[in-house]
């Protein structure tokens, strides 16, 4: 218990001290998150807010976590992977290939050395184990994807903090519970970070995580989420939740159910599923007149709702929790675009002349060098 004090407090300052050090660098070297017509804010904004949350969580996790688990330095390999592929695609452009193969890279250092692997399907439609070779593609799968979830859900001011928050306590508190300190450090440092971080994000946000910190936000939660199934599943757990994969994917939810029916929607219209548009639910409910705090506040609400209520439901058969879970999240899509219906076309893709716009050379433009149209627009994720 002291070690999760003392990681959580050190995440929590380290991150506090730095993001006010970023804003001012920024600043001084004119280096700004420019807005254009994808980007929901009105104002030049600095996006390296990750840089802030790295440096407290990787230091306190290492500082604070306990001895006796050789996978700390290959989740720490890992982490350093994921920092430097976010930290270049928010100065430099990265081609959705590169970052794919960049998170491919930690996903292998923490599924080989660190022993993180879904080996089963736990009764879902009837199935129990799954053969290694898909039990290992399916692992890589579940982990780019969440990674990205984060990545994608950042667009309004706090959300991705605000729910990055919920996810990490949830499971920090589960693995306390369950007796697994590794694991729950791992959860209250980046609880501890993205603390701080919100104190400077909350809109109007002084600062954003940027790809940076949303892509490190992601890898922690994949591999929180994979333990949490692979130490609930277990009849002899402390803690023993037999529906575990669905209360992980209801803790979850808003991020990586938004993620999973964005890419199935581009890929069913035959786009690339990393190409953008205005489709994603903060997107919805802006276009429903909320503000940045009120989506914020409705999509960590309504997540908590669902994690809560997947939880009192955890006695129930898994296939019809996964399933209630999905036709939950389709039904509620689904009133949100019918009442965004006079505003389908903002929903819609890019049309070809605004894709060919796209590619700039670098997402942060120097305020004073005057951004072109070209530049703006090749800040478009």
């Amino acid at each position: 218990m002291d070690h999760l004090l003392i990681g959580s407090v050190i995440a929590f300052l380290i991150t506090f001290s730095a993001i006010p050090i970023i804003i001012r660098v920024a600043e001084m070297k004119h280096l700004f998150d420019v807005p254009d017509d994808r980007k929901v804010h009105a104002n030049p904004v600095p996006s390296l807010g990750g840089i802030g949350i790295f440096a407290g969580f990787i230091m306190a996790f290492m500082i604070a976590a306990p001895h006796g688990f050789p996978e700390i330095q290959y989740f720490g390999a890992a982490f350093l992977v994921i920092f430097f592929l976010g930290l270049k695609d928010d100065i430099v452009v990265l081609t959705p290939l590169k970052k794919f193969l960049g998170q491919l890279l930690a996903a292998f250092i923490i599924v080989y050395k660190g022993g993180v692997l879904i080996d089963g399907m736990f009764g879902f439609m009837g199935f129990e184990k799954m053969p290694f070779l898909l039990s290992l593609i399916f692992t890589y799968l579940t982990i780019v994807v969440i990674t990205n979830s984060f990545n994608l859900i950042d667009g309004v001011d706090g959300l991705a903090g605000s729910l990055g928050l919920f996810t990490t306590s949830a499971f920090g508190l589960y693995f306390l519970m369950a007796e697994q300190p590794l694991y729950s450090i791992m959860a209250f440092c980046m609880a501890g970070s993205l603390v701080a971080f919100l104190i400077f994000n909350i809109s109007p946000a002084r600062i954003f995580m940027g790809d940076t910190g949303s892509l490190l936000l992601g890898m922690v939660n994949s591999i929180l989420v994979i333990k949490f199934i692979q130490i609930a599943t277990v009849p002899t757990a402390k803690v023993f939740l037999p529906a575990a994969p669905a209360i992980g994917f209801a803790i979850l939810f808003v991020p990586l159910f938004d993620t999973l029916r964005i890419f199935a929607f581009r890929i069913l219209t035959r786009r690339s599923p990393f190409s953008p548009d205005r489709n994603h639910v903060h997107h919805l409910l802006l276009e429903k007149g909320c503000s940045h705090n009120m989506v914020t506040f409705l999509a960590v609400a309504f997540n908590i709702v669902i994690a809560g209520a997947t939880m009192l439901g955890r006695n129930l058969n898994i296939t019809f929790l996964l399933l209630g879970l999905i036709s939950v999240g389709f039904s509620v899509i689904s009133l949100l675009i019918y009442s965004n219906r006079a505003n389908r076309r903002k929903l819609f893709p890019l049309s070809f002349e605004a894709k060919e716009k796209l590619g700039s050379e670098t997402k942060i433009i120097p305020l004073k060098q005057g951004p072109s149209i070209h530049e703006a627009e090749g800040m478009i994720k």
